[in-house]
């Protein structure tokens, strides 16, 4: 399989992972055009002209939940990596927010099980929608990890953000004890978000109906993406870089390759860094019912996403926060961390294109994905577990977290060996290859090197690669 998984596979992501082994040019065409929005898991008809379902294809991101578990015929090449020297990146601390839990084992385990987080919507009343169901986190407390005057303020992106970060931080070992040691200007953050605090936008224009006196003064900066690491990082204190990034479903790689770029160049030791999204509110939904996007599987929401089967009928929203805390592989060492993984490199390109719709020789990516191994020293061959959104199936698509949520299960099946099954299959387009695909059951899986992809509306391809620490 392995001598199969180069350029065909790059092609092969865009149209929704057909056969490795594809045929000739015009056959991927004819392919790429017709699955060219599974990768999103939205409908196959009734779509506006020119629309994209470009989800945050990620690690998953963001994109169709699927996981495929590839297993070389050979043994790994010699690491190409170049002699310039460059300061090694770990994972040491994980947290998330999820349908599924909020806590790195338990989300996991769910995913493991086949556990589906998709379920009629509680937040507010959707009877009038033709979607009323979403991957929405039911049970959420910011007790102990947000302070109650904000937590009270704060859209839901934000209290996803800082309670999956601080837990990011206490996955990781860093005490009080351990926080107070830190030289917290080389300590950044870096998390974003794709769409940003909807809900107190959304508010203040309620609000602006009646009076501008009526508006709530935080809706500014509480409504711009970067409040939330800005907010993060005034909590602990760290001083080092501090920004974030928004590309639509992509959010989250971008962010966590930036973060490791920072450790890498030598400008900080810690990182915390991903995405957070909670659009499941009225105009989050109402948009992609505007677009047609979503599945209207009302009567059976846990077999509503059903990435690569025939009868899909549309993409299921979710909301959450995934975070990484990576480190600066010496400095991860002297103070005793756990390490889970590590970080190989990666990179980001543009299809510069279309607005929604991907490249239909997949050019943007292939790019993205060859530069991305070049990046980590990492051959082709090297590569036995590929993720392209392999969560969505059970949380729904977070938009700017998937990459996120992506990136932890992906560092989970490094620290499992197992990988998590793809639900609601049942019916596979003819043209996917299922022989390659994790089934409805999880699947053992020695992994060597998983890559992590997502690409988002605008054409923002980012891909990043995570390996057992040796």
């Amino acid at each position: 399989m392995a001598g199969v998984v180069a350029p065909p596979l790059c092609t092969w992501l865009v149209a929704a992972c057909l056969s490795a082994a594809c045929g000739d040019a015009a056959g991927k065409e004819k392919q790429l055009r017709r699955h060219g929005c599974a990768m999103f898991g939205s409908s196959r008809r009734g779509r506006p002209p020119g629309a994209r379902c470009r989800g945050g294809r990620g690690a998953r991101s963001g994109g169709i939940p699927m996981a495929i578990a590839l297993h070389p015929e050979r043994g790994a090449v010699e690491s190409k990596k170049p002699d310039i020297k460059q300061r090694r990146v770990v994972v040491t601390g994980m947290g998330v927010v999820t349908p599924l839990g909020h806590d790195p084992d338990e989300f996991y385990n769910n995913l493991l099980q086949g556990v589906s987080g998709i379920s009629e919507i509680e937040a507010f009343d959707c009877s009038k929608y033709p979607t009323r169901i979403a991957g929405e986190i039911k049970s959420f407390s910011t007790d102990g990890w947000v302070a109650p005057k904000l937590a009270k303020r704060m859209d839901k992106f934000m209290l996803y953000l800082i309670t999956a970060g601080k837990k990011a931080l206490e996955n990781g070992g860093i005490t009080e004890e351990v926080m107070n040691e830190l030289d917290k200007s080389r300590c950044g953050v870096l998390v974003g978000s794709a769409m940003g605090g909807m809900k107190i936008f959304s508010d203040a224009i309620e609000a602006l109906r009646v009076s501008y006196k009526k508006m709530n003064p935080f809706c500014v900066p509480f409504a711009t993406t970067n409040m939330g690491s800005a907010i993060l990082a005034m909590d602990l204190g760290w001083m080092g870089p501090n920004y974030s990034i928004s590309t639509a479903c992509a959010t989250s790689n971008f962010c966590i390759l930036n973060a490791a770029n920072h450790i890498r160049r030598g400008e900080t030791d810690v990182m915390l860094c991903g995405g957070s999204d909670a659009p499941i509110i009225p105009i989050g939904l109402g948009g992609f019912v505007a677009c047609r996007a979503l599945s209207q599987r009302n009567n059976d929401p846990a077999k509503a996403s059903r990435p690569w089967d025939v009868d899909r009928d549309g993409f299921v929203m979710g909301e959450g926060a995934g975070v990484l805390l990576l480190e600066e592989l010496e400095h991860a060492k002297q103070r005793g961390a756990q390490i889970y993984a590590e970080f190989l490199g990666g990179s980001f390109t543009c299809d510069a294109y279309h607005m929604t719709e991907p490249h239909p020789e997949g050019r943007g990516v292939i790019l993205c994905i060859e530069n991305a191994l070049a990046d980590a020293g990492v051959a082709k061959e090297d590569i036995n577990y590929l993720r392209v959104n392999s969560t969505k199936s059970m949380t729904g698509h977070l938009l700017g977290a998937a990459g996120g949520i992506e990136a932890v299960a992906a560092i989970q099946a490094i620290r499992t060996g197992w990988v998590h099954p793809n639900i609601n299959l049942d019916n596979p387009e003819k043209n996917v290859d299922v022989s390659i695909l994790v089934g409805s059951q999880k699947e053992r899986c020695d992994v060597k090197v998983a890559l992590s992809n997502s690409f988002g509306f605008g054409g923002h391809n980012s891909s990043v690669l995570f390996a057992p620490f040796k």
